[in-house]
This record gives structure tokens, sequence and C-alpha cells, in this order.
């Protein structure tokens, strides 16, 4: 940098010394001439003065600006030196960046087929777990089913056990009835009996069966042969029939007629056996009514013909009259209807 303001220098001062050298060999100074030369001169001084001190100054700007340099050089040689150890640094991280790469792949293609594995057995799992949903399902279904069909059962079970109780309470109730209906027919029976003693011997007899009492007279107590006329001992004997149940409440009596085998041909009444046997319960009915308090509305008179025979070998038994008592039974059969 000094160098250059020096040659600047020299060149101004040469000039000078030219113009000053001509002048002379010419002879022709004049005093204005030698001013401007001198003023000349003053000002390259000056200027020579200004230029030594930019001079020293560059100088001194120059040799700093050379220590940046050289620092600036010893920065550059160490990164230099610390980019070569960077590079070296940075291809061994490359190679170690490959190497993890390439694991990474491995580990990937391992990965992914344990996932398609995973995924496969997910999916077999997920296809197990849905049978075993729904057949927990059907089965839980079944259950309600069952559970529905044993509540069923159940209150089945009570309204059968209910319905058992019920009938058993029917059944005690229709044994004490029967109890009683039997007491009833057993004490009628007796007192039938007692009213009837005096007729024991002469084709009367009195039996009690299924609650009923049935007395049986052979129609030679009550009838001449072929009539429907009672004689007197027969009408005794249903006069004392009646008097003894004619107070005698809740009874039904059924007056049978029965005939033998023997025809009957007669174009004047009775014309069969049927007509006979009919007209002959009738007549009973006639004559118990007529001497007794008995409501005729409990009567009932009823032909059996010859078809009811006690004995078929004894014609005279099958020809008989048979008061059935009853005693009634509605509130016994209203309980076994119910």
């Amino acid at each position: 940098m000094d160098i250059g303001f020096n040659a600047n220098t020299m060149k101004a001062k040469m000039l000078v010394l030219a113009i000053a050298t001509g002048m002379i060999l010419t002879g022709c100074v004049t005093g204005r001439q030698y001013e401007e030369l001198q003023a000349l001169k003053n000002d390259l001084d000056t200027q020579n003065d200004e230029l030594s001190k930019n001079n020293e100054s560059l100088t001194t700007e120059n040799r700093e600006l050379s220590s940046q340099l050289d620092d600036a050089n010893e920065r550059l040689t160490a990164l230099e030196t610390d980019t070569t150890l960077m590079g070296n640094s940075l291809r061994k991280i490359q190679d170690q960046y490959d190497k993890i790469n390439e694991l990474n792949d491995i580990l990937a293609s391992k990965n992914s087929k344990l996932l398609r594995e995973a995924a496969e057995e997910n999916r077999a799992l997920l296809n197990e777990l849905e049978q075993t949903r729904l057949e927990l399902q059907a089965k839980e279904d079944s259950l309600l089913i069952l559970e529905s069909e044993i509540d069923k059962k159940a209150n089945a079970l009570n309204n059968a056990s209910s319905a058992l109780e019920d009938r058993e309470a029917r059944v005690h109730e229709l044994e004490r009835l029967i109890a009683a209906k039997d007491s009833t027919a057993n004490a009628l029976k007796n007192k039938v009996s007692a009213a009837l003693l005096g007729f024991k011997d002469k084709g009367l007899t009195i039996e009690q069966r299924n609650g009923k009492v049935y007395v049986s007279l052979e129609a030679k107590l009550l009838f001449p042969s072929g009539s429907t006329v009672i004689n007197d001992e027969g009408k005794k004997a249903l006069v004392d029939l009646a008097k003894a149940i004619e107070d005698q409440a809740d009874l039904e009596i059924v007056v049978e007629g029965h005939t033998d085998t023997d025809a009957i041909k007669s174009s004047s009444i009775p014309r069969n056996n049927w007509e006979l046997s009919v007209l002959r319960s009738t007549a009973v009915i006639e004559i118990m009514v007529a001497n007794s308090k008995i409501e005729p509305s409990i009567l009932a008179a009823s032909g059996r013909s010859e078809f009811h025979p006690v004995d078929p070998e004894d014609k005279a038994k099958n020809r008989r009259i048979e008061i059935i008592l009853s005693p009634n039974l509605n509130e016994l059969y209203e309980l076994i209807e119910e």
C-alpha cells in the first residue's frame, strides 16, 4: 500500500522538476510563473504530507489486515482440519446410518411379516370369537326358552297344585257328602225296615245299594194275577211305607213295575207287559200320595216290563214292584260338576 503512495509522490516531484528545468533552460521564467510554480510546489508538498500520513495509516491498516489474514488463514487451516475430521466422522456416521438402514429394512420386513401373521391370527381369533359369541348367543336363547318353559311348567305346576288342592278339597267334600248320604240312606233303610217289619216274610225285601234304599214287593203281595188293582194287604204295606217317609226331606222316589216273561194278549188294557208294569207302578204311586203327605213332585212311575229279571228261573220273584228311595244328590252332583 505505501509503495503506491511513494510512486505518486515521485511522479509529482519529477513533474515539477521537469517544468522547472524546462523553464530554466528556456531562460524565460517570470516572477509570476515562479510564484505559480512555488504555489504548485507547496500544494504538492501539502499533498505529499497528507499522502505520507495516509500511507502511514494505510500501512498500519495493512499490518492489521495482514495480521487478521494470518488469523483467518490459521482459522481456515483449523476449519479444514475440522472439516477433514468431520468428513471422516460423517463417513463413519454414513456407514453406520447405512447399516442402521439395512437393519431397519430387515426389521421392517420381519415386522411386516409379523404383522401379517398377527393379522391372520387376529382374523382367526376374531372368527373364533364370533363363533363363540354365536354359540353363546344360541345357548343364551336356549336358556331363555328353557327358563320360559320352566316358568310355564312352574306356573302349570302351581296351577296343578292349586287344582289338586281344590280337587282334594272337593274329594274330601264328596267323601263327606257320600258318607252323609250313606248315613242318611242307612237311617232311611232302618226307618223303612221298622215300618214294614210286619211284611218281612210276605215277599218284601229291603236293601241298601249305592246310597239308595231299594224296597222290593212281590206282585202277589199287592196284586191279584194279571190285575192292576192293589189288594187290602198291599195297600196297608204301601200306606205304612208312605207314612214312614212322608216327612223325609230331599228324597226322590221312583216306583218301577216289573213283570215275568209270560206274554199278555188282550184287546183291552193292559194289552202287554209294558202297560201292565206301568199301570201297576202308577197304582202304587196313587195309593202313596192319597194316604200321606208325600210331595207328588218327588215321585216317578216307571214300567220295566220283563226286561230286568232278578232271577230268570223264578218268575214269581221277577213279578214285583221296586220302590227306590234316593236321597237328593243335587248337592253332590253340583260339586262333581264344578
